[in-house]
C-alpha cells in the first residue's frame, strides 16, 4: 500500500516505560516485543519525510480525586504519573526533531488534545496507527480518528497487548468497524 508522505502521519501510542519495560508499573511483554517493528516503522517513514507523532499517556496525581465515573486510577491502580520514568517513552523509541508528542490523559489521544487541529493544519488524512495496549489506548485512538474522518491504518505487527486476543479482537473490531489493518512491510512511504 502506497502512502503519500504529505498527508500521512504515524501515530505511536503510549510506547512508554510503564508499559513496554519489565520494570513498568503495567508491564506487559506484548508491548516491549513491538518496540523494534515500530521502530523499524518510525524509521522508514522518517526518511521520506513522513511526520511522527507519538502519543504519551500522563495522569497528574489528582486527576481523579473528583472523579463522578471515570476513575483510571481505580481500574489500574496509579500509573504514568506526570514527572515520572513510567511516563517517559522508551528509550529505543527516541523522539527527533519535527515529530510531535501528544500528551493524552484518556484512552483517547483526541479526547482534549490538540491532536485533531494539529493533524489537519498539516493536510493530514491517513493515519497509520501502532503502540500499546491494543484493545485500550490504540482502540479507542483508532476508532476516534475514523469519526473524524482520518483513515485509521491499523498496524498488526507493531500492536502491543496484554494478550494475544486482545490484539486480534481489537483488529477485528477495528477492520469492520472504522479502518483498515495491515503488516508494517506492506506499507510504503513516497515522499
Amino acid at each position: 500500500m502506497d502512502l503519500e508522505s504529505d498527508s500521512t502521519a504515524v501515530v505511536v501510542v503510549d510506547m512508554q516505560n510503564a508499559f513496554c519495560h519489565p520494570d513498568g508499573s503495567l508491564y506487559a511483554p506484548g508491548s516491549e516485543s513491538v518496540i523494534d517493528p515500530i521502530s523499524d516503522l518510525v524509521s522508514r517513514a522518517r526518511e521520506t519525510g513522513t511526520q511522527i507523532v507519538y502519543t504519551r499517556d500522563v495522569h497528574p496525581p489528582e486527576q481523579f480525586e473528583d472523579a463522578h465515573y471515570y476513575d483510571e486510577f481505580e481500574q489500574w491502580g496509579e500509573h504514568v504519573l506526570e514527572g515520572s520514568w513510567d511516563a517517559e517513552l522508551v528509550d529505543e523509541l527516541a523522539v527527533e526533531d519535527g515529530d510531535h508528542v501528544v500528551e493524552k490523559h484518556t484512552y483517547d489521544a483526541f479526547h482534549q488534545t490538540e491532536l485533531e487541529g494539529w493533524l489537519n493544519a498539516r493536510g493530514i488524512d491517513d493515519l497509520v496507527l501502532c503502540g500499546t495496549l491494543a484493545n485500550v489506548c490504540v482502540l479507542h485512538t483508532g476508532g476516534s480518528a475514523g469519526l473524524r474522518d482520518f483513515r485509521p491504518l491499523m498496524v498488526e505487527d507493531c500492536i502491543g497487548a496484554i494478550e494475544e486476543g486482545h490484539r486480534e479482537y481489537t483488529l477485528d473490531h477495528a477492520e469492520w468497524l472504522f479502518g483498515e489493518v495491515i503488516q508494517s512491510d506492506e506499507l510504503e512511504f513516497d515522499g
